[in-house]
């Protein structure tokens, strides 16, 4: 990595501030134009702490009456570089950013479109997210190993609003539906569907090209979700992770055959009171170990799993 003093200017008001001075971003990052107003940028597929960070999509709408933004990247550095190709595309003022659901890579870039002047909307259950624990010593581990694009500055920023119901608007000359999913990949997803482009934003209920992150998921409920997604008939979907399709079934094909798989597999486990280690190490993974993050995600995936099961077993035998 090269060393520079840097002080980029991108936005009358916004200054591109490193942590650590001397790191200067080496990452390219280029829109995608998906149909008339709609535009997003892929992150690789990867670690949290891979690529700078960059290993989630956003996207953005010009409605002719401003910016809708989906999902805020996973560090201010992205955020600034997203808002700087906002702004090569449009003069319009970013009026809102609508955030999928309350996970890192998806948030860290916040601070900078709040700054900007949006307004962040975000689904009823991501206050779980931000009051837990969890997301302030996340956030203190992304600051040692995501540095300098995570620093002392970075902060989590709460949405202005939480959605508690699905919704429609109009900005400009767009129409937006926005449907909330309740508990499936985290505490509170959503999706936003641009009505005349027939665009589906899906935030991180689709994974493409990569082992999924299950955390805290309702995988019952994320697979219902799946169905009802597969059922849909939009021109593209944009996931939280992977290239945009024009196919539903074809995309979440890998999603949901992981998640049906891991259920299947941790149930046997359960059903035969087999424990958890050893019912790992005797599943063929043959299938899923080839795909980027396998080794950093899969085991604690399933072990997630095989815990919610025993759940699930514990509360049918109560009733």
């Amino acid at each position: 990595m090269k060393h520079f003093i840097v002080l980029v200017c991108l936005l009358p008001g916004l200054f591109f501030r490193p942590a650590q001075a001397g790191e200067e971003s080496q990452l390219e990052m280029q829109p995608a134009r998906v149909s008339d107003h709609v535009w997003y940028v892929r992150g690789k597929p990867g670690t949290a702490t891979e690529n700078e960070g960059f290993i989630s999509n956003a996207g953005f709408i010009v409605t002719g009456d401003g910016v809708v933004v989906f999902d805020a990247l996973g560090t201010p550095v992205l955020a600034q570089m997203l808002l700087a190709r906002i702004r090569d595309i449009t003069e319009e003022p970013v009026k809102m950013v609508i955030v999928s659901h309350y996970h890192a890579d998806h948030i860290y870039g916040l601070q900078v479109f709040k700054e900007a002047g949006a307004k962040i909307l975000a689904p009823a259950g991501a206050q779980e997210y931000l009051n837990s624990v969890a997301a302030e010593e996340l956030l203190q581990e992304r600051r040692i190993n995501l540095s300098p694009w995570v620093n002392d500055q970075t902060r989590l920023v709460a949405p202005d609003r939480y959605l508690k119901e699905n919704e429609k608007f109009r900005l400009g000359d767009v129409d937006f539906t926005l449907t909330m999913l309740g508990s499936a990949h985290s505490e509170g997803d959503l999706t936003l569907y641009v009505e005349p482009d027939r665009v589906l934003f899906s935030g991180d209920v689709i994974f493409d090209g990569r082992i999924p992150w299950l955390g805290d998921a309702d995988t019952r409920n994320w697979l219902e979700t799946l169905r009802m997604i597969e059922k849909s008939h939009p021109a593209e979907i944009i996931p939280g992770h992977g290239s945009l399709s024009s196919n539903p079934g074809q995309l979440v094909k890998l999603t949901s055959d992981y998640l049906a798989f891991l259920r299947q597999k941790m149930q046997q486990a359960v059903d035969n009171w087999q424990p958890f280690d050893e019912a790992y190490d005797n599943i063929d993974w043959g299938d899923w170990e080839y795909l980027p993050a396998f080794f950093e995600a899969n085991r604690k995936n399933a072990y997630q799993i095989y815990l919610s099961l025993e759940q699930e077993s514990l509360k049918a035998e109560e009733k």
